[in-house]
């Protein structure tokens, strides 16, 4: 029987990497998809089915490359993207502080009417947010795209920090303030650290959701902080669709979202574990 059981146990543990190998390759189809469809021509493109390209050709890259248009999406996309996500993450530390660390009338409405914010869909605050930009002259600028941001990112980052700061013990804020140190000091130089896990999480995911978020950074932009996401629907005229352009427009978005991933890989994990993530 032990040796019944344990030829089992070995079986099992030998097939123990399938299945995470099927999901990877799964998840990655699309994506080879894209770089696919954006190594062949239109004619290629719409008049047959090939697993890789039969006439290899750089030409669509070389449009977006060529055009300033273009290469001004990616800038302008991550020029807003990176100015919301430290605007979002500075203001949410200190809020997510306050959530966790004190206790104040109405505080667990307040929680909740700010997650609210995020569930909120962002066409209810399309109209407002432009004629509210309009009247301060700030339509057409990246300040305006990252500050409409915020109210979606703020409440993610605070909920997500105030579950990394809950899970620091209160001893270490009153030891700290007993020897002597400015609140300034101890959260620059004993919590911040103690929570990088979750200031990452944070980060990462305030990154990814302006990445991606279209309509309000449509709604707000004309032409000098255009994203690359607006962009991307010249390629759809009278004659069709520019599959080639749009699938290589798509390839080169994804890798901004990937090299975040790649540097708060670690952060991520840890969020996991220990945060809510």
């Amino acid at each position: 029987m032990n040796t019944a059981q344990a030829g089992g146990g070995s079986r099992s543990s030998r097939f123990k990497w399938l299945v995470p190998t099927l999901y990877i390759v799964f998840l990655m189809i699309p994506i080879y998809w894209l770089i696919n469809m954006s190594l062949k021509t239109n004619t290629e493109i719409v008049t047959g089915f090939s697993l890789w390209p039969n006439n290899l050709t750089f030409d669509n890259y070389k449009v977006i490359f060529g055009d300033p248009t273009w290469y001004n999406g990616y800038i302008n996309s991550i020029i807003y993207v990176v100015m919301n996500t430290v605007i979002a993450v500075a203001v949410a530390l200190p809020a997510a502080y306050a959530f966790s660390r004190y206790r104040f009338l109405g505080d667990k409405h307040m929680f909740f009417w700010l997650l609210t914010n995020r569930m909120a869909p962002p066409a209810v605050f399309a109209l407002p947010f432009f004629q509210l930009y309009s009247a301060f002259g700030l339509i057409d600028t990246h300040i305006a795209v990252a500050l409409a941001h915020c109210l979606f990112n703020v409440p993610l980052a605070v909920w997500i920090l105030e579950g990394f700061m809950s899970g620091v013990p209160r001893e270490i804020d009153e030891t700290a303030y007993i020897d002597g140190y400015s609140f300034p000091k101890f959260f620059g130089k004993i919590f911040m650290p103690l929570i990088a896990s979750g200031i990452g999480v944070a980060a990462f995911f305030c990154f990814m959701f302006s990445w991606v978020e279209l309509l309000i950074a449509r709604t707000l932009t004309v032409t000098e902080a255009k994203p690359i996401a607006a962009i991307m629907t010249r390629t759809i005229s009278a004659t069709g669709v520019d599959w080639g352009v749009q699938a290589a427009a798509g390839a080169l978005t994804i890798i901004p979202g990937a090299l975040v991933i790649y540097f708060v890989r670690n952060y991520i994990a840890k969020g996991f574990a220990l945060g809510r993530v």
